[in-house]
């Protein structure tokens, strides 16, 4: 029996002994299913499918550490995320895209994965994130869970005059539910932000080195009220002013926003 236990306990510091390698994983998700992408109790979320179904696969418990937190409902065409495996060639990363996309869910496709730098997080080396938020001005049958039916007449103009103020400005504070001590600061640098017809829709592009809790849905529908003439351009500067979510307007839908794209200095991990 003590021998039983000398073996399997060398066996375990053997395993955990094992050197470890980082990669770099490309993915997008339908986030119309899902609680966002943090794990949480009692609730399907993105980070906890995919560690769950990681950990199956390359039978090793694996934590998934995201480039950032998708709220409820909000989907992503380009997500980053890191963790830790044992080493891989390029024929074995392969197999391991193949293996996982069989294994997902149909709503969660992994593009690549790439093996990076021990020091490379997909968190604090993004140095840019764009978000795209999908207004439908017809019906949209087959697009419904990804986009807000508006039908009504919104002045885009003083929309684009209002978004353009923000430039001027680094706290958004009037645009997010997180507190002080969740966040350090409110501060955004913020890079874009416009609104562009294409098509049927009517599209909101917005992009900085971060985001706060909310703030992309939180701007939009504040923009809306805009647009539909509730407020003025004044008014909107006057919000981001009072650094008081409460003087802002109620968020938009979270199914009509996407995380377009996340962006590394000198590293290619596009899809």
């Amino acid at each position: 029996m003590d021998n039983t236990n000398a073996i399997v306990q060398e066996n375990n510091e053997i395993q955990n002994a094992v050197s470890l390698f980082r990669y770099a994983l490309v993915l997008q998700y339908n986030g119309t299913k899902y609680h966002g992408w943090q794990v949480q109790l009692n609730s399907e979320t993105i980070q906890g499918v995919l560690e769950r179904s990681f950990s199956n696969v390359l039978r090793r418990e694996t934590k998934i550490y995201g480039c950032g937190r998708t709220d409820t409902g909000v989907h992503a065409r380009h997500f980053v995320a890191n963790f830790e495996a044992v080493d891989m060639d390029e024929q074995g990363l392969e197999e391991l895209v193949r293996k996982m996309n069989a294994y997902l869910p149909n709503d969660i496709r992994i593009f690549k994965i790439k093996k990076m730098d021990y020091a490379f997080n997909a968190r604090f080396d993004a140095v840019s994130r764009t978000y795209k938020y999908y207004i439908a001005t017809q019906k949209q049958p087959y697009n419904e869970d990804f986009c807000l039916l508006y039908s009504g007449e919104l002045d885009v103009e003083k929309m684009n005059r209002a978004a353009a103020r923000m430039y001027e400005y680094s706290d958004f504070a009037s645009f997010t539910t997180a507190e002080l001590g969740e966040v350090n600061n409110f501060r955004c640098n913020l890079m874009l932000a416009y609104w562009k017809k294409e098509g049927d829709y009517l599209v909101f592009t917005i992009k900085a080195n971060r985001f706060l809790r909310n703030m992309v849905r939180c701007v939009v529908g504040t923009l809306l009220a805009v647009g539909k003439g509730t407020i003025t351009e004044d008014d909107f500067v006057r919000i981001i002013k009072a650094k008081d979510r409460k003087q802002a307007m109620s968020s938009a839908l979270a199914k009509g926003l996407f995380l377009e794209n996340i962006e590394y200095k000198d590293l290619d991990l596009q899809r």
